[in-house]
């Protein structure tokens, strides 16, 4: 293997290293990249290492990935071993921060604001750390959070409807109702992308919907977009105190950039549900939009609090991995292949929109909201900081 990477620097026939790994988080079945994709990367004069039966649980099968000019390697340890980047679904955890090497560049989901420790993980590995959530396009958006944002909407509004199931612990209401039957009330706290999502689908299925958001013009369009039984309302604590009365079925899809999530619904607002209420919370990577809600997987993917069903599970696309597998692809492959092609310094500085992507590089953190958030700057300040406790 390494006289075939020597030859390949020698006659520079490739610009970068990628590597593909299998995902190892519970329940994930998601790939960071399709075949189709790879083939695109070594059309640019790329070396990709894929692990074996990376695909496997997202249909893409290793026959699929040589065919596309990759290269299969049997462990994890030596796709990070062999490679430059690293590009993946979700954030690495704990079994994979060793195998992380300094100026490694990793591209994929971080979430940092909801968890310092694997932050602190890569200052110390000294890694570049480009999270797929901060990377911004020219308009401000969100490109490559958009596909699992809608992904994760839509099933958010299948999960809500699952779970009202009165033998899942809900009330036992079908959401859409029928002939001389009341649908069930979906309550979905943020209008965003996700939000859209989940109200749509939901309305789709028949089910009463209130939106609630700050904006109102975004309030606006939504209205403007949607069918008759989607309404939406000023997202306060007085409105939503109302709201959950008589919901069913509760959304949370807040987003704050790089950011924690606000908790909306505080634990003594658990006593003003019903019995059977379902909580979906999208939000749990950036800490979630429920005060009682905590991280759960797809093998245990609920718990009751007072009677109210809490969802919760940190990766809600990886339950339809070929869909979110394509769909994530078609929206990270230009980005990897500029920083592919140009290395990471030159894409930074030709596309703001990657530099805002990069977290931490080294042991330096390099985004504004997590310096602020967790109030230092580098792994060095953090030692300072808790030397004076």
């Amino acid at each position: 293997m390494k006289k075939s990477l020597f030859l390949h620097k020698l006659l520079n026939i490739t610009t970068m290293i990628i590597g593909i790994p299998k995902e190892i988080k519970n329940n994930e079945n998601r790939v960071g990249m399709t075949p189709a994709g790879v083939a695109e990367l070594v059309k640019h004069g790329h070396l990709v290492f894929v692990q074996h039966t990376a695909g496997e649980g997202s249909g893409f099968s290793d026959e699929e990935y040589m065919k596309a000019g990759a290269k299969i390697l049997d462990t994890i340890l030596d796709v990070y071993r062999e490679s430059e980047m690293i590009v993946k679904v979700k954030e690495p955890i704990k079994e994979e921060y060793p195998l992380i090497k300094s100026e490694q560049i990793l591209f994929t989901y971080f979430h940092f604001a909801s968890d310092e420790q694997l932050l602190l993980a890569m200052l110390e590995n000294q890694a570049i750390c480009v999270a797929y959530e901060t990377v911004e396009a020219e308009d401000g958006s969100l490109p490559l959070l958009k596909p699992m944002s809608v992904v994760a909407g839509k099933m958010a509004a299948l999960n809500g409807a699952y779970y009202l199931q009165k033998t899942k612990g809900g009330k036992g209401k079908l959401i859409g109702g029928m002939e001389g039957v009341k649908p069930a009330k979906v309550l979905v706290l943020g209008g965003g992308t996700v939000g859209h999502a989940a109200a749509e689908l939901a309305a789709n299925m028949g089910a009463e919907v209130y939106i609630a958001d700050i904006n109102e013009q975004r309030l606006s369009q939504l209205k403007a977009s949607m069918s008759g039984n989607v309404h939406t309302l000023i997202s306060s604590e007085e409105n939503i105190r109302k709201e959950i009365t008589n919901a069913d079925v509760i959304i949370g899809s807040v987003l704050v950039k790089g950011d924690k999530t606000p908790h909306l619904i505080t634990k003594d607002m658990l006593k003003d549900m019903e019995k059977g209420t379902v909580l979906v919370d999208v939000a749990i990577d950036q800490g979630g939009c429920f005060e009682t809600s905590r991280p759960t997987t797809h093998s245990e993917p609920t718990y009751e609090i007072d009677g109210i069903v809490h969802y919760a599970v940190t990766n809600i696309p990886g339950a339809v991995p070929n869909s979110s597998t394509i769909a994530l692809t078609n929206a990270t492959l230009p980005y990897v292949l500029a920083i592919a092609d140009k290395g990471i310094n030159q894409a930074m500085e030709d596309d703001p929109g990657i530099r805002k992507g990069l977290n931490s590089r080294g042991e330096h953190i390099t985004y504004q909201a997590l310096k602020d958030l967790f109030g230092y700057d580098s792994l060095y300040d953090r030692k300072k900081k808790m030397e004076k406790q």
